[in-house]
């Protein structure tokens, strides 16, 4: 059975700036515009009663957008904030105000890990619907056809070991036969406890101190996805 490759987004097939840099601060700016123009549909209602309701319940539309805007800036990890960032980005990106950026070596490596008959999957914070915004916007094009899967917090938090168990069964495979990739030691750490096999991707863009030795945890390490076996059976 050939191995599955579980990967992060930021700093591991892109760069960490662009969420904090582009897409935080493009969902900061329209949020009050969304909620004015889109506060009746039902799907972003419920959101915002949500917010409501956890502030006391005396909150305006108005309140609501500044609350939420003051989450960004302290990138509060709220299922209600990502749910509507989700759907403000999503604009963005069919309008084309956002573009998602893709190392070309991660690009590269997904293309021919997908062709060698690789099971490819996502694993990050942002939630499914924005990592398939991200992956059909990007400056590579659509890659969201080179995935089989999308994980995001609802299966757990990414530093705890019992997520990549659950990962695992919900791929239907042993642990033992996935990789994981990320730029994060203790999701690799949680990985690994999982008995997940592990690749530290540790970029100089986005770690311009090399993380080797000791700080490397154990976990093999790389600067490039095309560092990771140009064939799909040296993993």
């Amino acid at each position: 059975m050939e191995p599955v490759v579980l990967t992060d987004i930021e700093g591991t097939t892109s760069r960490i700036s662009f969420v904090k840099a582009v897409l935080f601060p493009y969902a900061w700016r329209e949020l009050p515009r969304f909620v004015r123009e889109r506060g009746d549909d039902p799907e972003v209602r419920r959101w915002l009663d949500a917010i409501a309701v956890e502030n006391g319940g005396m909150c305006d539309d108005a309140m609501i957008a500044e609350i939420l805007q003051g989450w960004i800036i302290e990138d509060r990890k709220h299922t209600a904030l990502k749910a509507l960032q989700g759907m403000i980005w999503e604009a963005g990106y069919r309008t084309g105000e956002l573009i998602a950026p893709i190392y070309p070596d991660a690009t590269e490596a997904l293309q021919r890990w997908h062709d060698a008959g690789h099971t490819l999957a996502v694993y990050s914070s942002g939630s499914v619907a924005a990592q398939k915004l991200f992956f059909g916007y990007s400056d590579a094009g659509d890659l969201t056809p080179l995935f089989s899967a999308f994980f995001d917090t609802e299966v757990g938090h990414k530093r705890n070991p019992d997520s990549y168990h659950l990962i695992a069964d919900m791929l239907n495979h042993r642990p033992e036969n996935i990789l994981f990739l990320s730029d994060a030691i203790e999701e690799l750490d949680a990985a690994r406890n999982a008995h997940m096999r592990t690749v530290l991707v540790d970029r100089r863009e986005d770690y311009p101190e090399p993380r080797s030795g000791d700080a490397a945890h154990g976990h093999s390490r790389v600067e490039s996805l095309r560092e990771i076996g140009h064939h799909a059976k040296s993993f």
